[in-house]
């Protein structure tokens, strides 16, 4: 049986908004300010669309992102619905990105790299130390889920608290901890809505630099 086309559903979706919205396809263009070429080769299935495209089309349809985000991918899981977390390694995020032509995961995780370092050197300051201690609680709360992901964080917590640590690893345990408590998503909600992306790929490039400060030691 032949598979769906995720743009051919995009594209019927796209195409009841407008009726319903009396709007035509070169209105649609008009209003987002995308090529009416790249429009009509989304529709016909010819070019997957970029993360600006469905945030324009939404915009312009006055219709969450996410509704259009289902369409593309239908089997995407859900984090709040299902209560579990999908990110237990570098390659599974690898892959969820990369299956959605979305993101480039090299430089998302140049990114995330470069904030890491930032709150690494923000959780050194006494400042620093004393947000992740008053914060990192309710943060979870927040978020009310659960799973490996969760797990790695409150571990993180722990070995934080732990005063027998070292300085570096003090320091990079709490940047992945603020990371998590204050960074502004990366990688948006309304494209991803399943969890913390981005903080995930933190807490795996946290883990990974602790295993390299070990293994110097």
């Amino acid at each position: 049986m032949p598979k769906d086309n995720p743009n051919e559903r995009l594209s019927k979706l796209i195409k009841k908004l407008l009726k319903e919205r009396a709007l035509s396809m070169r209105q649609l263009g008009m209003l987002t300010s995308i090529d009416p070429a790249t429009i009509s080769r989304i529709m016909n299935g010819k070019q997957p669309p970029k993360q600006k495209h469905l945030q324009k089309f939404a915009e312009c349809l006055q219709v969450p992102p996410q509704l259009l985000f289902d369409e593309m991918y239908p089997d995407s899981p859900h984090i709040n619905k299902e209560k579990t977390d999908m990110y237990t390694s570098l390659d599974t995020i690898q892959q969820t990105l990369q299956s959605s032509n979305l993101f480039d995961f090299d430089y998302t995780t140049t990114r995330v790299k470069q904030e890491l370092e930032n709150y690494e050197r923000y959780a050194q300051t006494t400042e620093g130390e004393k947000r992740i201690h008053e914060s990192f609680a309710s943060k979870l709360e927040q978020i009310d889920s659960a799973g490996p992901f969760i797990e790695q964080l409150t571990d993180m917590y722990q070995q934080f608290c732990n005063e027998t640590i070292s300085k570096e690893e003090r320091a990079v345990l709490g940047g992945a901890l603020l990371y998590f408590i204050l960074s502004t998503d990366i990688i948006p909600d309304y494209l991803f809505p399943i969890g913390y992306l981005d903080d995930a790929i933190a807490v795996e490039l946290a883990k990974e630099k602790l295993i390299e400060l070990k293994r110097k030691t």
